[in-house]
């Protein structure tokens, strides 16, 4: 267990040590270079440079898709990745079968190709346990198009 102990020591103390190298690569930055610089993205700013900050996809999309699936429980949501879980779901009218969702969210556009939304279903067997099941391919693209109805609706909002 010491031995462990003291990698993580080691690793932690070449990480510090590393960012205090790095922050005094800068003139122009008090704290040193951004993210962008150190990943090869620097030059201007997001800001300066007028492109879309906040969320690294189409915020419509993001909204809609969070709004469209709000019934089902959210495992994990990535803004920076346009990747958003949801857990298992059963509807009470159907007890015997549950989904579980995930929603990929591919351009910063509002665009019907930018968005895949991917399913998987359970049912329940005669024993009781969860087994794996067909999806409706339609099911998949219902639930797109009911997703990028809401995002058109929230970019005409705000636009009027």
């Amino acid at each position: 267990m010491r031995f462990r102990t003291a990698k993580v020591g080691a690793a932690a103390l070449m990480a510090v040590t590393a960012g205090l190298a790095l922050s005094a690569c800068s003139t122009e930055r008090p704290f040193g270079p951004t993210v962008g610089d150190v990943l090869g993205g620097g030059g201007t700013s997001p800001v300066a440079s007028g492109a879309q900050v906040g969320i690294g996809v189409n915020a419509y999309l993001w909204r809609a898709t969070l709004d469209t699936l709000s019934f089902m429980p959210l495992t994990s949501a990535d803004p920076w990745g346009g990747v958003i879980n949801y857990d298992w779901y059963s509807d009470p009218a159907t007890p015997n079968e549950r989904f579980k969702a995930t929603v990929f969210i591919l351009d910063t556009r509002l665009r019907a190709d930018a968005l895949n939304v991917s399913l998987v279903k359970q049912v329940r067997d005669a024993s009781g346990e969860w087994v794996a099941a067909a999806v409706d391919p339609q099911t998949e693209t219902d639930l797109e198009n009911a997703i990028l109805t809401k995002a058109r609706q929230f970019n005409l909002a705000d636009a009027a």
